[in-house]
């Protein structure tokens, strides 16, 4: 599990249109936002990513950068960001599932094609969504099961506001006994 106020694993993945990113050189004032996401063959993610679209700048303006992540190739990682209108939020790709579980991401097994018709892949990560500061450290973190029930981006982008305003720590940090 990873553990807030701790180092995140490393992450270097290619990405569509802006070169190799690079989670130890990302470079932001106040951290990044990275959505894993199952991949094109979900259309729940592919609604969830059209609104972190309409967020990017929100972010930007508080000093975050933002990714998208998926395992799916460089094909179909094109194809959804395509879908979505993506013009700001950067497409990463080809995210080896070793790594995904290291992110305590779930791991699903293909159930065949869904319901809009596209093949799921052999195996996929489920969806994830973490804050990184700039440090590397974890300051929010959410993991799914399944598809279904994720944050709002609007409520993280309040969230920051308020955490920004009160300079409010990470939390979830004790690992003693309880």
């Amino acid at each position: 599990m990873l553990m807030p106020r701790q180092k995140t694993p490393d992450l270097t993945l290619e990405t569509l249109d802006h070169g190799t990113f690079d989670l130890t050189t990302d470079g932001s004032e106040r951290g990044t936002v990275i959505c894993f996401y199952r991949g094109l063959h979900c259309p729940i993610c592919a609604t969830y990513l059209t609104e972190f679209q309409k967020r990017v700048a929100d972010f930007a303006d508080r000093g975050v950068k933002t990714i998208a992540i998926s395992s799916d190739g460089q094909e179909r990682t094109r194809a959804m960001a395509d879908k979505i209108g993506a013009d700001t939020l950067r497409f990463a790709y080809d995210l080896p599932l070793a790594k995904a579980r290291e992110w305590g991401l779930y791991i699903s097994t293909s159930r065949g094609k869904t319901s809009i018709g596209i093949e799921e892949p052999a195996l996929f990560a489920e969806p994830g969504l973490f804050m990184v500061t700039p440090e590397q450290t974890l300051y929010y973190g959410s993991v799914q099961t399944m598809p279904f029930v994720r944050p709002h981006f609007s409520e993280l982008v309040g969230a920051l506001d308020f955490a920004i305003k009160n300079n409010y720590p990470a939390r979830g940090e004790y690992t003693g006994a309880v």
